[in-house]
């Protein structure tokens, strides 16, 4: 039994010749460029959709010596800042005519860490790392063949890199000096002092601690950035009797973790116990759950991100600055005065 004959795709040629026009009229209209007459530009646009016609990215770029494509890696895709911060990025590259392949740095490397690799040989015109990478000698000498942006990370992987992130020690300060102005004292801080996010917000915790002239008060618990450390760090916590009145974690996640483990101990929040986050993640603005948190404007940074890296790739442009993006404090229901169950203003 012989196989069945693949259908050959549809083509430039078949476009022009259902159009009635030469071939030289449906690569202008398909490419936006040069002028054609409204007219033409008619006929060809209702061929292609006519005979399903679908523009051979692998030819396009190699007649424009242009890949359209930027390479964007996320440090761990289960981080839910990530979310809004990719749709602004590739909000930013799509009106700037790019378009993305995505990919899980975590994931590559129990895979055997192929991704960046594999973006290059595919003529990446750019590269954007999303969070804050691991050293790597890898993405280090990436850096050298592609511009390259750190979208939410306080520092790239080396010095060639433009970083466009929030400022994590200005926002962390919020938190703390939202919760002393309520009357809070014992202010712990769940922090991720590993990662170079969670040493910029225990920074800003410290700061504004001594500014408070609470220095003597100052408590924090290390651990990382997931659900899971945060309620181990609430359970050590709350367990004893010298429990805190408010706890800072280091994100969202974190808090979410705390508030189990307060709940588990039988603790209301914001009644025993107030609890703020960072990041202001769709889950942290959940009316049940009403997180004050610190919203660093993800979608907008990942908005800027993009727009940084197009500037770079034109011939010849410099490396554009660092940038740090002013963060707000969203105040939920998760924060009120000691022993109150609520406060005044709070509307979940």
């Amino acid at each position: 039994m012989t196989a069945p004959r693949r259908r050959r795709g549809v083509t430039i040629v078949d476009v022009a010749t259902r159009a009635g026009v030469s071939k030289s009229v449906v690569s202008l209209v398909l490419r936006n460029t040069g002028y054609v007459s409204a007219e033409k530009r008619a006929a060809v646009e209702w061929a292609a959709q006519e005979l399903g016609y679908r523009p051979n990215a692998a030819a396009r770029a190699l007649v424009e010596s242009r890949s359209r494509t930027v390479g964007v890696i996320l440090h761990d895709m289960r981080n839910p800042w990530f979310v809004p911060a990719v749709e602004g990025l590739n909000a930013g590259l799509i009106a700037g005519g790019m378009q993305m392949l995505m990919g899980d740095f975590r994931l590559d490397g129990r895979s055997g860490g192929s991704l960046l690799s594999k973006l290059l040989e595919m003529n990446v015109e750019g590269l954007v790392l999303v969070g804050t990478m691991p050293d790597s000698p890898v993405l280090v000498a990436a850096l050298e063949q592609v511009p390259t942006v750190v979208l939410g990370a306080p520092a790239g992987p080396g010095p060639s890199a433009t970083v466009v992130t929030n400022d994590d020690v200005a926002g962390a300060v919020s938190v703390v000096d939202h919760l002393v102005g309520l009357g809070h004292r014992a202010i712990t801080h769940v922090s991720a002092a590993s990662t170079a996010v969670g040493a910029a917000r225990r920074r800003g915790y410290e700061q504004a601690m001594r500014a408070a002239g609470l220095a003597d008060r100052m408590r924090w618990i290390d651990g990382d950035l997931t659900e899971e450390a945060g309620y181990q760090a609430g359970m050590e916590l709350l367990a004893g009797t010298d429990r805190p009145t408010a706890v800072f974690a280091v994100n969202d996640m974190a808090a979410l973790g705390v508030m189990s483990a307060a709940e588990e101990q039988g603790l209301s929040v914001p009644g025993d116990l107030s609890v703020a986050g960072y990041d202001n993640t769709p889950l942290a603005r959940m009316r049940r759950i009403s997180l004050t948190s610190v919203d660093n404007a993800s979608h907008a940074a990942g908005r800027r991100a993009a727009e940084v890296l197009l500037a770079q790739l034109t011939p010849g442009a410099p490396r554009p600055a660092d940038e740090l993006l002013p963060p707000t404090l969203a105040i939920g229901c998760s924060t009120a005065p000691p022993g109150r169950q609520t406060r005044p203003d709070c509307t979940p």
